[in-house]
């Protein structure tokens, strides 16, 4: 890869520079020919009056904005670094956003004139790049964009750039979609950081026993996104079917894509699913919300994903007391298990820390966590006693 370092002034950058508000991106600059946000880019991310005041405020100050770095393809360029500090440039020049100004708030074109030549005569260091395509993006893959490292699907969608990743990134990661708030119920993240692409290509790619990057590398240069669409939109159709009414928020950014390869052929009574949710969102012995809507679709069959309150060491005391009395007064062993067989712990006091807490009546089945379904046994019996 050949690289040259040229110099530009701000005002050749955002000389015709387009801002799409609806795509959150830069698009054009120095007269059309530099390409601001190449669909390899990361949306623009820095609106969020701080990062981007903060590139302006160093404009005014002359610190510099370090290097930035653009893709010589002919006479187009392309930027490979640098797009989040030119759209903030792009964008105040144009007036999308105000900075303060000696205790005022100023747009471009309210600020003085020096204040504005200062701002268009500014130097931007650029290095132009030529090379492969495998060049550039590896390049492009390694580089860390200053305070705002590249996460995984944002790196793939520059390696895998192409037609798909277009389509793609139109439908998941436009905050504008009609269809996002449903998402959002069920899925975690920002569109506009490839969060939500993530979570479709991922459920997507696993139910065919791919990774996303294999699944991006194998459709990179298709133009049809319908087996994405369909098959996340199943996804979310087959949860807020079966788990009917508002979404809770500890449903949002669960395993989805796997829950629904494992029990989508099975069918369900949304009704008492409903009122199971609510029973077991509501008992106190329930610490793990987030895992009540597996539990569920498992048949009950996995309690350790409620992470059920264990015994406090109050109600331990009390029940070693009770039985520890209770045996001595009998002659046998303080563990039941042990008084009930014929060996030489059938009268064997054990003292507390040789002891567990165990539930008479297993919590999956309806057994409380409280003094009247506490049972004390010995070590070696409640491990083999296990969920009966």
């Amino acid at each position: 890869m050949r690289t040259t370092l040229r110099h530009y002034t701000v005002k050749e950058v955002v000389d015709g520079f387009v801002y799409n508000e609806l795509e959150g991106k830069g698009l054009f600059g120095l007269g059309g020919r530099l390409v601001i946000q190449p669909e390899f880019q990361r949306h623009y991310i820095y609106n969020d009056g701080k990062k981007d005041v903060a590139v302006i405020d160093s404009l005014l100050k002359g610190y510099p904005l370090g290097l930035i770095y653009f893709h010589k393809d002919g006479a187009t360029l392309e930027v490979l670094d640098g797009q989040q500090r030119i759209t903030s440039i792009g964008r105040f020049t144009t007036g999308k956003f105000a900075i303060i100004v000696n205790g005022s708030e100023q747009t471009f074109s309210s600020l003085p004139k020096h204040l504005q030549y200062l701002i268009m005569d500014s130097e931007l260091l650029v290095y132009e790049c030529e090379g492969t395509e495998t060049e550039i993006k590896d390049w492009f893959r390694t580089i860390n964009i200053a305070g705002v490292p590249l996460n995984a699907q944002e790196l793939r969608n520059a390696i895998y750039s192409g037609p798909f990743v277009t389509a793609a990134k139109a439908e998941f990661s436009n905050s504008n979609n009609a269809n996002m708030q449903k998402w959002r119920a069920y899925v975690k993240g920002d569109p506009k950081r490839q969060e939500v692409l993530q979570v479709a290509l991922s459920w997507v790619a696993a139910s065919q026993g791919n990774t996303i990057d294999a699944y991006m590398a194998q459709h990179r240069t298709d133009t049809d996104i319908t087996e994405l669409k369909n098959y996340f939109t199943s996804v979310i159709d087959w949860v807020s079917a079966v788990f009917s009414g508002s979404p809770d928020k500890e449903m949002k950014g669960l395993e989805w894509g796997r829950l629904y390869e494992e029990h989508h052929t099975t069918a369900y009574d949304p009704a008492a699913l409903a009122a199971d949710v609510q029973a077991l969102r509501s008992d106190p012995a329930v610490t793990s919300s987030k895992g009540i809507y597996e539990y569920l679709l498992s048949g009950k069959t996995k309690p350790e994903l409620l992470v059920v309150r264990l015994f406090d060491d109050q109600t331990k005391r009390a029940a070693y007391t009770q039985q520890t009395t209770a045996a001595q007064a009998a002659g046998v062993s303080n563990c039941p298990t042990c008084a009930g067989v014929d060996n030489a712990n059938k009268t064997r006091i054990y003292t507390m820390q040789e002891m567990d807490a165990d539930h008479v009546t297993a919590w999956s089945r309806g057994g409380q966590s409280d003094l009247a379904n506490c049972e004390m046994l010995c070590s070696t019996h409640n491990r083999a006693k296990g969920n009966r």
